[in-house]
Parts: structure tokens; sequence; C-alpha cells
């Protein structure tokens, strides 16, 4: 049995691997492999990005694909970044604006230099506020003008207005969904760990008071650190007696286009996973 698992491992690993989207090259500053931009939108871009770049240092790329199926769009992300390598080297001032068209869901991937500039927490205020609503009207080049006027002017010092007061909890909420099943994945991991090491109870209130002490630094919110430490509480309680699987169907596929310009090329940055998705 054992054998046979490690030979369908050495079968489907390859082939996973093989399924995965190839990164672009790097050429432009905006690439578009799903033909939705014209040639003047995409020259405009590219210069709005060249002139921020001769002036402030930061490189900021657009890039456009299909799907990044059968990965995610923030794993594509981070792989493009990868390979790019936006930012210079050192500084890791580069920021990566990524769509997926055919899959409805783009990602602004951050560098570290520019993490504390440009958290997440603003990435996914410019997913929604600027570029989202333009894309729902298929306004595509409106979507990533908008955005990636936004981020340049974050990047250069210019606060984003408070939300209204109104839509608090909806703007907590939009801030922190991108974390809700990881940290389902992550309680649900840990309290199994932790009750196999402490046992059943106190491995519980353990991975609860750490769940409620990160939720007060991040939220800020005592009561809300206190009912997510007690609901931690309770689930970790029951972690050990169920298993959590995981299927999917994903497909791989891929488009044609072209990038404008040329010549272009990373500085050597690298990416601190920072940043935010958002779907239309």
């Amino acid at each position: 049995m054992r054998r046979a698992l490690l030979v369908l491992a050495a079968l489907v690993i390859p082939a996973l691997a093989a399924a995965e989207i190839a990164v672009p090259p790097l050429k432009a500053r905006v690439t578009d492999q799903t033909g939705t931009l014209t040639a003047p939108q995409q020259q405009a871009l590219e210069q709005m990005l060249a002139e921020f770049e001769a002036r402030k240092g930061s490189q900021v790329a657009v890039l456009l694909v299909p799907s990044t199926q059968p990965e995610t769009v923030e794993q594509f992300a981070v792989r493009v970044q990868e390979s790019w390598k936006l930012g210079r080297k050192g500084v890791d001032d580069g920021v990566l604006l990524l769509v997926a068209k055919d899959d409805r869901k783009l990602r602004i991937e951050v560098g570290y230099g520019l993490e504390g500039v440009l958290p997440d927490a603003a990435a996914k205020r410019i997913i929604e506020e600027d570029i989202v609503p333009r894309f729902k009207q298929g306004d595509f080049y409106g979507g990533v003008r908008a955005g990636t006027d936004r981020i340049l002017r974050v990047i250069e010092g210019e606060q984003l207005l408070p939300r209204p007061t109104s839509d608090a909890g909806g703007s907590l909420l939009s801030q922190y969904s991108d974390l809700l099943i990881p940290g389902v994945i992550l309680v649900i991991i840990a309290g199994s760990i932790l009750n196999a090491l402490f046992g059943r109870f106190i491995g519980a209130g353990l991975i609860g008071t750490v769940a409620g002490f990160a939720v007060w630094v991040f939220v800020g919110s005592l009561l809300v650190a206190l009912i997510v430490g007690l609901v931690v509480f309770v689930l970790s309680m029951f972690s050990g007696t169920s298993g959590l699987g995981r299927t999917g169907g994903w497909t791989s596929s891929s488009g044609g286009g072209w990038s404008s310009g040329g010549g272009f090329s990373g500085g050597g940055g690298s990416s601190g996973g920072g940043g935010a998705s958002g779907s239309w």
C-alpha cells in the first residue's frame, strides 16, 4: 500500500507541476495576455509607470492573464514576483497588479519595502473602491488605470480618506475577510496538535487565548477578541474528532496576447507576501 501511494504521488505531482500556468517573461511594465487593452491604452499605462519609476525608484507592473488555475491568484502572484523580481534589490519596493480575467479575480502583491506604505488594508480598499466597481461595468482599462494611479499616489505619500462611519462594520469585515478561511484551517490544525500535546481542555485554552490576543492586536476591539477567543476555544475542543479534507476540480487554461514596449526588467526585489485580493 505504501509503495502504491509513493508511485501515485510520483505520477501526480509532476502532472500538477506541469499544469501550472507559465509565468510570462518580463518585457514591459504592462503585459496583457488577454487582448483586453488596446495598444494606446497599454502605452498610456506604460508611460505613467515609467515616469513614476524614474521619479520615485519603485517599480509597479501590471499583468493580465486569462486564468491562474490550477493555482489561486495569490499563489500565481507570488510566482510572478519571484520570477520578475520587481523593485530595487535590497529595497524590495515593487508592486504587481495581477488580473485573472476569466477567473474574475485580481491581486495587488506588495514587496517588503512598501508594506508599511501600502499595507494590506490599503490595497484592499484600492481593489474595492477603484478597481472592482469599474470591472463590474466592463471597464477593464478604467479599473486598471484607476487602481494603478491610486497605488502610485499612495506610495508617494497620499493618505486614503477614512471610510464612512456607517460602513465601519462592513469595512472591518472586508479588510479581514481574506484571513477567515486560512484562520479557521489554522485553528483546526493547531487545536489538534495542542490537544494531543497538552490535553483537550488545556490545548483549547491555549489556542483560544492566542487567537483572541491576535484579534485584539490587529482589530483593536477587546469585545471582538473575547468573542473570537471563545469561538476558537469551542472549535479546538472538538477539532480532534473530525478530519479536514480538501478536494479540487481545477482545470488549466491559457491565452495568447502581447505585451507593450520592451527592454524592461526587474531590479532584483522580492515580495513579502503582503497585499490583497478581490473578485468581481
